[in-house]
C-alpha cells in the first residue's frame, strides 16, 4: 500500500495564505521543515502576502469600501487587515498603501502584483510539473478589463465553501473536495482543468508507514547496520527516492552504505554521497572480461567480512538478484532485510525470504517527486563533458543523449524544460587568461 506525498499541496497552502497553524494541522508534522524553507524565502512569502491581501479584499470587499469612504480609514488601519504583512511587503519596496483609493483599485493592484511576481515562484516546483497550471491558479486573465474582476469576486463569494480553507484561487470551483487534500488530488485536478492528465504516480505516492517503520524498527533491533547496494541491478534514482523519504535520524543510525558498482552502470552512482549523510564507499569492480561482471562476487566477499571482521551484525541488500539467496543462507546468524525492483525480481526469492522470515520492500514504492536535486547534479554533470564538442553537436539531439547516458526516465516536458533552463542558457565565458569557454547557468 502506498500513500499520497503533500509537498506540492504544502507550497500551494502556503502561496495562497492558509494559516501555517491549518497547514501543519492537515498536513502533519512532517510539513514543518518546508513552511520554514518557505517562510525564508522572500518570493514565496511575497506571493503568499499579497493572496492573503487579495483574499481577504474578496471577503471584505464592501466592508473595506465604506471603511475607506465614509470613516477615511486605509487598509494599514482597517482591523481585518494583517497590517506586519502590509509593512512587510513595503520593506520588500511594494508600494501597497495608497492615497485616495477604493476597494475596485486595490483589488486591481494586488492582483497587477501578483502577475508580476508569481513566476519567481515557479523555482519553488519540480520540472515535472507543469508551472502553466500552477500559475494559471494565481493569474486573472484579462482581469483590466471591465467586469472581469467583478464577475471573480461573484463566482468566488458565491462558491466560497469550495475554495480551499476559503483561500481565493483562479479556477471553476467544484464540489471535490479539498483541491489540496494531497499532491495526487492535486496534480490531477489542475491538470483535468486544463484538458490533461497526470499519470506518472511514483512522483506523489509515498511508501506507507508501516514499510517505513518496518525498516526503522529493523535497523534499530540491530548492533551495527549497513547497506549493501548492488549497482548492477538497482536503480540510483529510485534508491535515492528510498533515502530522501526515510526519516533522517533513523537513518543516521546506519553504519555505511557500500556501493559495489562496475564500469558499465549508471554515473548517477558517482553522486550518492553528496546527497546522503551515511557515509558511503563506493567499490567499483574491474572485469576480467568484458562478457562477465564480478559484482555479485565482490559483494559477498565484502558482506561477509563486513559481518566477521567489522561486526555488522544486520544488512539491507538492495538487489533483485536472486543470486544473493546463496549469501543470506550463508550467514544464518547474521540479519537481513531485502529492497527489490517489482521488475526485476521473481515470485520464487521472494517466498523464500518469507519462509526465512526477511522482510522484503520494493524500492519502486518509495516517492520520485522530490529527488531532482539528484537527476539535475548527473545531468548537468554529463552536459558539462560535451561543452568543448557543444558548437559541433545538435542541442536537442544532445539533451536526448544526455537523459539516455544518466539512464533517467522523464516526459517530454521535463526534458523540455532542462533544455530551456540549462541548453538554451549556455554562454561563453572569458577567463583572467583571455580563455574561451561555455558555462552553465545553474
Amino acid at each position: 500500500m502506498r500513500v499520497d506525498t503533500k509537498d506540492i499541496c504544502t507550497i500551494i497552502a502556503y502561496l495562497i495564505g492558509v494559516k501555517k497553524h491549518i497547514i501543519m494541522e492537515c498536513f502533519d508534522s512532517e510539513c514543518h521543515d518546508l513552511i520554514e524553507q518557505l517562510s525564508q524565502d522572500k518570493d514565496a512569502t511575497v506571493i503568499r502576502y499579497l493572496c492573503k491581501l487579495r483574499t481577504v479584499l474578496m471577503q471584505k470587499f464592501k466592508k473595506t469600501d465604506d471603511a475607506m469612504r465614509y470613516d477615511l480609514q486605509n487598509i494599514n488601519k482597517i482591523e481585518w487587515y494583517d497590517h506586519d504583512n502590509i509593512k512587510q511587503l513595503e520593506k520588500c519596496g511594494f508600494e501597497i498603501v495608497k492615497v485616495n483609493y477604493r476597494s475596485e483599485k486595490y483589488a486591481l493592484d494586488f492582483t497587477k502584483l501578483i502577475h508580476e511576481n508569481i513566476d519567481k515562484c515557479q523555482k519553488l516546483f519540480p520540472d515535472w510539473v507543469n508551472w502553466e497550471y500552477i500559475k494559471d491558479l494565481f493569474i486573472i486573465p484579462s482581469y483590466t478589463k471591465k467586469d472581469v474582476l467583478k464577475k471573480e469576486f461573484e463566482k468566488y463569494m458565491g462558491n466560497i465553501e469550495y475554495y480551499p480553507f476559503q483561500m481565493y484561487i483562479h479556477w471553476k470551483p467544484t464540489d471535490c473536495g479539498s483541491i489540496i487534500y494531497s499532491d495526487g488530488k492535486f496534480l490531477n485536478t489542475i491538470y483535468q482543468m486544463h484538458g490533461d492528465f497526470f499519470t506518472d504516480t511514483s512522483k506523489f505516492k509515498d511508501a506507507h508507514e508501516e514499510t517505513k517503520n518496518n525498516i526503522y524498527d529493523f535497523i534499530n533491533d540491530s548492533y551495527k547496520t549497513a547497506i549493501a547496494v548492488d549497482c548492477e541491478n538497482s536503480d540510483v534514482y529510485k534508491l535515492y527516492g528510498v533515502l530522501k523519504n526515510l526519516n533522517q535520524d533513523e537513518l543516521t543510525k546506519i553504519e555505511k552504505i557500500v556501493l559495489y558498482d562496475d564500469y558499465h552502470t549508471n554515473s548517477g552512482w558517482d553522486w550518492i554521497y553528496k546527497f546522503t549523510k551515511i557515509p558511503v564507499e563506493h567499490i567499483e569492480v574491474e572485469r576480467v572480461t568484458d562478457q562477465k561482471s564480478l559484482v555479485d562476487i565482490k559483494m559477498t566477499a565484502g558482506v561477509c567480512k563486513d559481518y566477521y571482521e567489522n561486526g555488522i551484525s544486520s544488512f539491507i541488500i538492495v538487489s533483485s538478484d536472486s543470486d544473493y539467496w546463496g549469501l543470506i543462507s550463508s550467514l544464518p546468524n547474521a540479519n537481513f532485510l531485502v529492497m527489490y525492483e517489482y521488475s526485476k525480481c521473481g515470485q520464487a526469492i521472494k517466498n523464500a525470504l518469507a519462509e526465512r522470515g526477511i522482510y522484503y520492500c520494493s524500492i519502486d514504492d518509495f516517492c520520485t517527486g522530490n529527488i531532482e536535486e539528484l537527476k539535475k547534479a548527473v545531468l548537468l554533470n554529463i552536459l558539462e563533458k560535451y561543452l568543448p564538442d557543444l558548437l559541433y553537436l545538435n542541442a536537442k539531439e544532445l539533451v536526448q543523449h544526455i537523459y539516455q547516458e544518466a539512464r533517467i526516465e522523464a516526459s517530454e516536458r521535463e526534458i523540455q524544460n532542462f533544455y530551456n533552463k540549462y541548453i538554451k542558457t549556455l554562454r561563453l565565458k572569458i577567463d583572467d587568461n583571455g580563455t574561451v569557454g561555455i558555462e552553465v547557468m545553474r
